[in-house]
């Protein structure tokens, strides 16, 4: 299966999620018994630069006053550390790691700035040549998603792919898996653009179930 670009990003999402360390702290991440440990491919690499210039989520310093640096949340496919504000630093026993976020009505909690996947080496036309049948995904509807196991399921829709080559279209399918599994086979594109927060290059992702064709 083929995440285009602008769904892709829906990934790094779940990862901030459970990487997130008030949810490590409640112990409601499927993550929270990983770190230090092989979570995605040996040649992925998942970074958070709160200094990159007129970027979105760019700042100095984070919503305590703490200074910010540009971090590899995932180093060559090892989860290297959490997403912490002061409270869950505190909770974890763990220092801080300048990345809390103050709301208007709310006390800080942990966010990340500026996250994208680095770009691999093929390009998306490499991968759909790669697959004998399976789906380019174009868009996502609804979710169902379990932090504390990591369960995936989504409703989806995009283009049938068959021995290497877009076909036909297709919707109202459902795509189904574990985000655990899904990062360990998930293999980037080399189309990587900057246009929001959180940014990645088209996926290619293993062993997920569809059902609805």
């Amino acid at each position: 299966m083929i995440y285009d670009r602008r769904v892709a990003s829906g990934l790094l999402g779940h990862l901030l999620g459970a990487i997130s360390g008030a949810a490590v702290a409640r112990g409601t991440s499927f993550l929270k018994d990983r770190l230090g440990q092989a979570v995605f491919g040996s040649a992925i690499t998942i970074v958070d630069d709160p200094l990159r210039r007129r970027a979105p989520g760019s700042r100095p310093f984070d919503g305590e006053g703490l200074a910010c640096q540009r971090r590899d949340l995932i180093a060559a496919g090892v989860l290297t550390g959490w997403v912490l504000d002061l409270r869950s630093a505190r909770q974890l026993g763990m220092a801080p790691t300048g990345q809390g976020a103050r709301g208007l009505s709310s006390p800080p909690g942990p966010a990340s700035s500026n996250v994208y996947l680095q770009p691999g080496a093929s390009s998306q036309g490499d991968l759909v040549a790669s697959i004998r049948q399976g789906l380019y995904v174009t868009e996502l509807i609804g979710s169902s998603i379990n932090m504390v196991t990591g369960d995936y399921s989504r409703g989806a829709s995009g283009f049938w792919i068959e021995n290497g080559e877009i076909t036909y279209p297709v919707s109202e399918i459902t795509i189904a898996g574990n985000l655990a599994d899904m990062f360990r086979t998930l293999q980037p594109a080399d189309d990587l653009e900057f246009r929001g927060a959180v940014n990645s290059p088209s996926c290619l992702v293993e062993g997920l179930t569809i059902a609805g064709l």
